[in-house]
């Protein structure tokens, strides 16, 4: 792929940043994900690309959702499969907290799992402990590990878990062994990149989430030189069906972060709300600010942007969202 994709990229996920980021506070989870969704979809198909969504917001019928399988771009471009989500964290929008981000994955055909809209157990760590994970063990066992491979103390690491009923035997083993908790009220992919913060926000994700985010987060990781882990977990017969349809066969099996994410990879990620790892979006003057970072794994190569536009091309609400 062209590493050029990468700066085209983070222009997807700024418009989708400053079109969400305007309904921050408002209450409306809705509102701020289809603004979200319009301005992507609006930037991709801007683009000189053949792209393909393997990873979106759902199925064909959920339009005007970015679905799976929608085709985006102006096809005559390289033909890259994408992992999306306009904004991970609508809650965290209307509600006014931090973490929500607006992400996109890139890859070559066919080198992104084609995930079902299930749940995935989980487990991310930065580069530090790559390779100290194994996610059949217990999460008290996984914690010495990591404790191990940073050279520190089990009390000195931080766990990121998504706030959910589901999770109060992992929250409560993690507390026992000693290790610091922050709780998600929405949005792991931003706690599985909190992971490779320089700012040491986090050491581990453990949980179950949507599947997904989890391709995207093993993206990102990827790039990041982290690591991670994944289980798909199917709740009925029927998810079990779609996944099938999409090529799952091993019901089991353990993803390793190389098999969500093959190949050249490329992420980028803008801030909605300020955050553990990015800024948010800011308004003034007819204007806006983002923080953003692109990144692709074949290089190593991060980059943080900064970026001021001046004059956005529809400011303030559209009435198609009120």
């Amino acid at each position: 792929m062209d590493r050029n994709l990468a700066l085209e990229m983070v222009r997807v996920t700024e418009a989708a940043a400053i079109a969400s980021a305007q309904w921050m506070g408002l209450g409306n989870e809705h509102a701020a994900d289809q603004a979200a969704v319009d301005a992507m979809r609006t930037a991709l198909n801007d683009m000189d690309i053949a792209g393909r969504v393997v990873i979106g917001e759902g199925e064909r019928d959920e339009a005007p959702m970015l679905y799976i399988g929608e085709e985006v771009g102006r096809g005559n471009g390289p033909q890259i499969d994408i992992a999306l989500d306009p904004l991970e964290g609508t809650t965290l929008t209307a509600t006014g907290a931090a973490n929500a981000l607006a992400v996109i994955a890139i890859a070559e055909r066919g080198n992104f799992l084609n995930a079902p809209d299930t749940y995935m157990k989980k487990l991310a760590v930065g580069p530090e402990a790559k390779g100290a994970i194994d996610i059949t063990k217990s999460p008290t066992e996984n914690l010495v590990s990591i404790a191990r491979a940073k050279k520190c103390k089990v009390e000195e690491l931080t766990v990121m878990i998504l706030d959910r009923p589901r999770h109060e035997d992992i929250i409560a083993e993690v507390r026992k062994s000693g290790a610091r908790i922050k709780l998600l009220t929405d949005g792991d992919v931003s706690g599985a990149i909190a992971t490779c913060s320089l700012r040491h926000t986090a050491d581990v994700l453990m949980g179950t989430g949507g599947a997904p985010e989890g391709v995207i987060a093993a993206a990102a990781l990827k790039c990041l030189g982290g690591d991670f882990q994944g289980q798909l977990v199917f709740r009925t017969e029927s998810e079990k069906s779609r996944a099938q349809k999409m090529g799952i066969t091993d019901f089991d099996r353990i993803y390793q972060r190389d098999e969500l994410a093959k190949g050249d990879v490329m992420f980028a990620a803008t801030g909605v709300t300020d955050g553990d790892y990015l800024k948010g979006v800011t308004f003034q003057g007819g204007g806006a600010s983002t923080h953003s970072i692109i990144m692709r794994s074949a290089t190593g190569t991060v980059r943080y942007i900064d970026a001021i536009h001046r004059a956005l091309k529809k400011p303030g609400r559209t009435a198609a969202t009120k």
